[in-house]
């Protein structure tokens, strides 16, 4: 298998990119690696990876009413991994009752690339205990940090060379 650093899972994210560009990007991505993908927001490029992450106001696009959400989530991409950003202990009861693989809770600590980010810090770790699914710290992250369950993955993006 080829991964990046034995990365299981690798979440592809560019807010700003067209589709023509994520793709191209996916297409590179899958060249080096065979784990799985999961492609942040992008819905149309479901076909390109092996899931989607989803943040809180990305969701409510596609209703407000989030089990709805979920469930026209679902029409789209299938049992593909699916994963809801999450930063409080209400946000995680609420993904209690979706259909989830994963939430990502966080921000863990402030990054210089989401500086509109809330920093929860160590209260996270109190609220993640609430979580029904797999818990992803994101924000801030490091190889040497050690979390308990239910946090199972360590969401880590600028702080990880290659």
């Amino acid at each position: 298998m080829k991964t990046f650093n034995n990365i299981p899972i690798l979440q592809y994210r560019n807010k700003f990119g067209s589709l023509e560009e994520k793709k191209a990007d996916l297409l590179i991505i899958r060249e080096q690696y065979d784990g799985t993908l999961i492609i942040n927001d992008s819905i149309e490029l479901i076909a390109y990876a092996d899931g989607l992450h989803i943040g809180q106001d990305d969701i409510r696009a596609y209703n407000d009413d989030l089990v709805e959400a979920v469930k026209q989530i679902r029409l789209k991409i299938g049992r593909k991994v699916l994963g809801l950003s999450t930063h409080n202990k209400e946000e995680i009861l609420k993904a209690n009752s979706l259909d989830l693989n994963y939430i990502g809770l966080g921000a863990y600590r402030a990054t210089h690339t989401k500086i509109e980010a809330n920093v929860g810090g160590k209260a996270l770790i109190e609220a993640a205990k609430h979580s029904t699914h797999p818990v992803g710290m994101i924000g801030g992250v490091t190889l040497e940090d050690v979390f308990e369950e239910p946090i199972v993955y360590k969401v880590i993006g600028t702080g990880l060379t290659i």
